[in-house]
């Protein structure tokens, strides 16, 4: 599993729209041999056809697809997004932290999720994700929760 390895994290990304963060996010786990290209268009069809339902929290979105979709191996990208985008979410708007997902079955998919929401719901961490000046202060804080 490639949980946020610093290959897969990038800060103040700049996107105009939601499918381009998205695309973004997605293109993170292909560099990273994680998935195929074509998986960060099949999040962006899953947008488009289901709309924001993975934007769960204020300033956080989750864009994932199925693993038929392109993933080689479970693995969580980040990009933290220079200027917060608008995905559509009547609550949630803007998002600014975008985690892409590939999980390669049913089970990793629910384990990434569930490492992820650990690591969200310590106190602080989501501002500590918003204001990190770099990717090492991510890990730092990545690896303070796992202990």
């Amino acid at each position: 599993m490639k949980f946020l390895e610093p290959s897969l994290i990038a800060l103040d990304v700049e996107a105009e729209t939601a499918e381009e963060a998205i695309r973004l996010a997605g293109e993170l786990l292909a560099k990273a041999g994680a998935a195929e290209e074509r998986y960060a268009d099949a999040m962006v069809k899953s947008y488009r056809e289901r709309g924001p339902y993975f934007v769960l929290a204020p300033h956080i979105a989750l864009p994932h697809a199925r693993a038929e979709d392109g993933v080689k191996e479970a693995s969580v990208s980040l990009i933290r997004l220079k200027k917060p985008v608008v995905f559509g979410h009547a609550a949630n708007d803007p998002v600014q932290l975008v985690f892409a997902l590939g999980g390669s079955s049913s089970s990793e998919h629910i384990a990434m999720l569930r490492k992820l929401t650990t690591l969200l719901s310590s106190p602080g961490s989501i501002e500590q994700f918003m204001h990190a000046t770099d990717v090492e202060t991510i890990q730092q804080l990545i690896r303070g929760n796992e202990q």
